[in-house]
């Protein structure tokens, strides 16, 4: 396919276009940053002009795309001021699938979040692992995200055969930096996203797996690795952290409180980059460089 991914220089956006391309499809990638050349344009997606000619076709890089990946925003809280934060991603999420809409494109992916479910969860789930139907926003970012699912709620019904997924992502991890779990055993470590992480490689392949599995209407999934991000077995951490929760009966030993269920039986999703092996072998690229 011909995939435009909004966004194409963060985290994820760097993991998504290389896991597209190396499937073989055709991407452009729209930031503020990144490396001009063949596949990608500098766009600022606050301005809907910029958006919408970007999407119909841009000289030298595309003539008319099949589908859209939407990741770009202002990745968290704190980087601007809070409401700035919220208008900057509403406006972008706007004008991107808005404009998609009116270029012809009917296979859009966007980028929701864990936050969109109660983070950083002072006020424990109704249940554990929480899945799609929990719902909660405490800051702005998170805000944002719930106004958006809302708004593909009903944008999916404009067009005929439109189709948007949602993806909440939980704490994206690259390649390099599972150094930071060092720190898993600490018992506090990661609860404000109860435990939760995912690696960048396979949050693109869920992207992936999405665009493929797409179907008319409006779906929201959670992605998340297969496990936890502690070292701590998961019910000594529900014990720990959210006592009198209920659990749902057979949940693995350290398996993760972000339940990805949902993408696993429908999308095909399964993790397969977890920590322990990523963190086992950092630890061994930097006994080597010793």
């Amino acid at each position: 396919m011909r995939i435009a991914v909004t966004g194409s220089s963060g985290k994820l956006g760097r993991a998504t276009v290389d896991h597209l391309r190396s499937e073989g499809h055709d991407v452009a990638g729209f930031d503020l940053t990144g490396t001009v050349g063949v596949g990608f344009t500098r766009v600022d997606l606050t301005d809907y002009g910029q958006t919408l000619d970007s999407l119909i076709g841009v000289t030298g890089r595309h003539g008319g795309l099949d589908a859209v990946v939407h990741l770009a925003a202002i990745p968290v809280n704190g980087i601007v001021p809070d409401a700035a934060t919220f208008q900057n991603n509403m406006t972008v999420s706007f004008n991107v699938v808005h404009a998609a809409m009116r270029s012809g494109i009917r296979k859009i992916v966007t980028a929701s979040s864990i936050t969109a479910m109660g983070y950083p969860f002072d006020e424990p789930p109704a249940s554990l692992p929480i899945d799609e139907s929990t719902t909660a926003a405490y800051n702005t970012y998170a805000l944002a995200k719930v106004a958006e699912e809302a708004m593909w709620a009903q944008l999916v019904h404009w067009e005929q055969d439109m189709s948007i997924t949602s993806l909440r992502f939980t704490n994206v991890v690259a390649p390099g930096e599972y150094g930071t779990f060092a720190m898993a055993a600490d018992p506090l470590n990661r609860r404000d996203l109860l435990f939760s992480y995912v690696d960048s490689r396979d949050g693109a392949a869920a992207v992936a797996l999405a665009l493929v599995q797409a179907a008319p209407g409006f779906e929201v999934y959670d992605i998340a690795a297969s496990d936890t991000g502690s070292a701590l077995p998961t019910a000594e951490l529900v014990a720990l952290h959210f006592p009198g929760v209920p659990v749902r009966a057979g949940l693995g030993e350290y398996e993760t409180l972000m339940s990805i269920d949902k993408a696993r039986r429908r999308l095909g999703y399964e993790p397969v980059h977890l920590w322990r092996d990523e963190y086992a072998a950092h630890q061994g690229r930097q006994r080597t460089h010793v």
